[in-house]
């Protein structure tokens, strides 16, 4: 699996912090080709070119609003898990986003790279939504 963690300290409080990194629908605002739907459970991601696609159903399994969420990935193309807290810093809030995925049918030998996409990607998506 591809772990890895991303740490930003920002000068929004814990609860504005909190309210923009969970509202998923706006996650896909900075992820291309990728749209987000609530279910009774969590979300999908899907994303698609045309009919090609695949989804990336989330369960939220914890939820203690506003310091810490944990997700679990239950698709048949990415699984693993995520884990996004804020905490109070300063006059401001510390937040850390962990993850550990797997992309199904990709060789372990290839993590190092899935961890690289993944670090990019998910960087410039909590930078957008902190922004």
């Amino acid at each position: 699996m591809a772990l890895f963690e991303i740490v930003r300290e920002v000068r929004l409080p814990p609860e504005e912090s909190w309210r923009r990194l969970t509202d998923w629908e706006k996650h896909a605002a900075h992820v291309p080709l990728t749209r987000i739907t609530r279910t009774p459970t969590g979300f999908v991601a899907r994303t698609s070119v045309g009919p090609f696609g695949f989804d990336d159903p989330m369960d939220i399994v914890e939820w203690r609003e506003p310091e810490f969420c944990r997700l679990e990935k239950r698709g048949r193309v990415v699984t693993g898990w995520a884990e996004v807290s804020v905490d109070p810093h300063g006059t401001g809030s510390r937040v850390t986003w962990r993850e550990d995925l797997h992309v199904r049918g990709l060789p372990r030998a290839l993590d190092g790279l899935t961890r690289a996409v993944s670090i990019r990607m998910f960087s410039r998506v909590v930078d957008r939504l902190l922004a």
